[in-house]
């Protein structure tokens, strides 16, 4: 359809960008806007301000991202990536996050960061599955009571791997309770964000943070039948 990735450069762009991340998030109050002169700080010093544009020049995607810092390293940090209501379902968040890794790579950089939140599975897919990601971390309460986030690592310089198929028979009474053996465990949890009660909540955070101390990462997530979905873990060797 004539998508075009971009980097964003002109504050004309900034401030499109910025109105299309509160219209995305839905958010209204001033606290959570974007500042546009941040977006120009961060294209002129190392961080990533990228979109997709459709035919008609419209911004239709975005994603911003700076650099980021602990005792392994640098990487690359993305805060955030949105994507027009009416554009989702059609690849441009694939499309973003590779316009963003080239980004990262021309500055040097091999590892990209960011978070979701673990019960929304198509995310899930999305960032392990066909990006090639992990999740590396648990963040309870990243953004206050309920806002649990999963802290995925993506090695820029790696395809992603090609998953087994899923032979489990999974219920409710298996949310949140880790399975499997050895070096290949698994977490189920709902498959639907409405279905997550506190307590179901609270196992699987605990459940994530067991294998993940464990020097494990979140490897693959995958929908299966009767309303549960399931993370299938591996052993890395960077813990």
């Amino acid at each position: 359809m004539g998508f075009r990735p971009v980097t964003l450069t002109t504050p004309e762009r900034f401030a499109e960008a910025a109105v299309l991340y509160r219209a995305v998030f839905g958010y209204q109050d001033p606290e959570y806007a974007l500042n546009p002169r941040l977006l120009g700080a961060l294209v002129s010093n190392g961080g990533s301000v990228v979109g997709v544009l459709d035919e008609d020049d419209r911004l239709v995607a975005f994603a911003y991202g700076f650099c980021g810092t602990d005792r392994r390293g640098f990487y690359h940090y993305s805060q955030s990536a949105v994507v027009a209501a009416d554009h989702q379902g059609q690849g441009l968040g694939r499309l973003l996050k590779h316009t963003q890794r080239e980004v990262a790579l021309s500055h040097g950089l091999t590892r990209m960061r960011w978070t979701y939140d673990p019960f929304q599975i198509r995310n899930g897919h999305f960032n392990l599955d066909v990006l090639g990601a992990r999740g590396r971390w648990y963040a309870p309460d990243m953004y206050g009571p309920g806002g649990d986030r999963v802290i995925v690592e993506w090695d820029l310089r790696q395809d992603p791997s090609e998953h087994e198929d899923v032979d489990l028979v999974l219920s409710e009474a298996d949310w949140g309770v880790p399975g499997g053996a050895g070096d290949r465990p698994w977490l189920a949890l709902p498959s639907d964000p409405a279905a997550v009660t506190a307590d179901v909540a609270e196992r699987v955070r605990q459940g994530f943070m067991d294998l993940l101390d464990k020097g494990l990462a979140a490897e693959s997530c995958r929908l299966l039948p009767n309303g549960t979905a399931v993370y299938l873990f591996g052993a890395v060797d960077d813990v």
